[in-house]
């Protein structure tokens, strides 16, 4: 009989890769505590994280002829690759959860859903709800784009009009034409939905290579062994893109500044340096507050550490939300 793999348990469910770390089973969440610790940030958002609507749309007609990656925020980037448009994890509801429930935006999306450009590949990570918005994938214009998404969620596009659905296991490869490819890598994370559902459905990383370029989104991960063997496996990797917001879920949990499931700033860059990154990009903040961080702290640090990781902090990469960068001149390519 085939051995499973690792990730794949016996009752249908899922796990993290060997050697992940795992949370303490006697800490209880406190929706109580965390409400009244989140009433205590300050949420001002400074006017320079939010590009004025008029440039957004201004450089979607500028850069539509070029390679580009655009922050439309949270997960939600577009990225355009010769003739092929990209968009990830797209969020355009006002709050990330069922019906009116969950954490609501406190930053606009930088494009509304109608004025995206024509899409070709729809990446899903996994099915928490700041990640798999039902709004968005009911009302998405381009239903005959390319789904690549993890084992087990392909029902949620299927019963939705969408075509092309494709579940993908760890390690599984699509090409997509002679110059593109993707793979679905493993992530340190889990997944759920409801009650009943808890690591039902499969979650991971994509590594899109294009021509000679390799670009990692991973979103949602925690820090984990895999990474020094996908970094082995598959790197150097070009740009990756990394969750550095939602960490901080003290006085809930025992650790300050410490997640499971998430990065901190400091732990994506040690993600990106195991990965062999050459730049990295920090998302995953600035939109829904998800975690009791100051809303702005996480692209500081984040810059902050940039040196002790190896990096240059030019290589360690802020977006605006709205922002559309040259894929050319954020890679250093001709």
């Amino acid at each position: 009989m085939e051995k499973k793999p690792y990730h794949h348990l016996p009752d249908g469910t899922f796990r993290n890769p060997e050697g992940s770390p795992k949370p303490d089973p006697n800490v209880k969440w406190s929706f109580k505590i965390f409400n009244r610790e989140k009433k205590k940030l300050d949420m001002t958002v400074p006017k320079e994280h939010v590009i004025e609507k008029e440039k957004v749309l201004t450089d979607l007609k500028k850069f539509q002829e070029d390679d580009y990656v655009a922050w439309i925020g949270h997960a939600t980037f577009l990225i355009k690759l010769g003739e092929t448009t990209i968009i990830t994890d797209p969020v355009f509801s006002k709050n990330a959860g069922p019906l009116i429930f969950g954490p609501k935006r406190f930053t606009e999306p930088a494009l509304k859903l109608n004025e995206i450009p024509k899409t070709d590949i729809f990446l899903l990570t996994h099915n928490h709800y700041d990640h798999q918005d039902m709004m968005t994938i009911r009302r998405f214009p381009f239903k005959n784009s390319k789904v690549l998404l993890p084992l087990k969620l392909g029902k949620y596009f299927t019963r939705n009009g969408y075509s092309n659905v494709n579940e993908m296991d760890w390690y599984d490869k699509i090409e997509i034409n002679k110059n593109l490819k993707i793979t679905f890598l493993p992530a340190v994370h889990w997944s759920k939905r409801s009650l009943t559902d808890t690591n039902k459905t499969l979650w991971g990383n994509f590594l899109i290579e294009y021509k000679d370029i390799k670009l990692l989104f991973g979103c949602d991960t925690g820090v984990g062994n895999i990474y020094k063997d996908i970094g082995d496996k598959y790197g150097p990797i070009d740009l990756t893109f990394i969750n550095i917001g939602a960490y901080n879920f003290y006085p809930i949990m025992p650790y300050k500044d410490k997640s499971v499931y998430h990065t901190n700033p400091e732990e994506a860059l040690e993600v990106a340096k195991n990965l062999k990154s050459k730049k990295v990009i920090g998302m995953h903040w600035g939109t829904f507050v998800l975690s009791l961080e100051p809303i702005m702290e996480p692209p500081v640090r984040f810059k902050a550490g940039a040196e002790k990781y190896g990096f240059k902090k030019e290589d360690t990469i802020i977006y605006k939300i709205g922002e559309f960068g040259s894929l050319k001149k954020l890679l250093n390519y001709n």
